[in-house]
């Protein structure tokens, strides 16, 4: 499935060891646009975590997995993510920077300063 939202919150990274080595995780809130909007949490793993991308403002195309499980007699879903790309021009201005020209300060015999 895939998800278009903004991203208004981050959860702290969660890490640990399990049989297959080390992990760790990133929790995320976004929230979709509409006349009702919906927060959903959604759970990135080991290196798809970009923290480049999860700036909290930034729109987000999200594709991932839904998964239910069952422990003691209850069912639990999880929302997992396996590709997110920031959409949205703000996410990429800090890489395209503009170089802008020093103003020349320099004060010349002569000059009136304003103080």
């Amino acid at each position: 499935m895939q998800l278009t939202a903004k991203l208004i919150q981050l959860l702290p990274i969660q890490t640990g060891t399990g049989k297959n080595g080390e992990w760790k995780r990133q929790d995320i809130v976004v929230e979709t646009d509409g006349q009702y909007p919906k927060k959903v949490c959604i759970s990135i793993w080991g290196e798809k975590i970009n923290e480049q991308q999860l700036v909290v403002g930034n729109s987000l195309t999200i594709d991932f997995d839904i998964e239910s499980r069952e422990f003691s007699g209850r069912w639990y879903t999880d929302l997992k993510a396996w590709k997110v790309e920031a959409t949205n021009q703000g996410a990429m201005q800090s890489n395209n920077l503009k170089y802008i020209e020093p103003l020349d300060l320099t004060v010349k015999p002569g000059d009136v300063l304003p103080f």
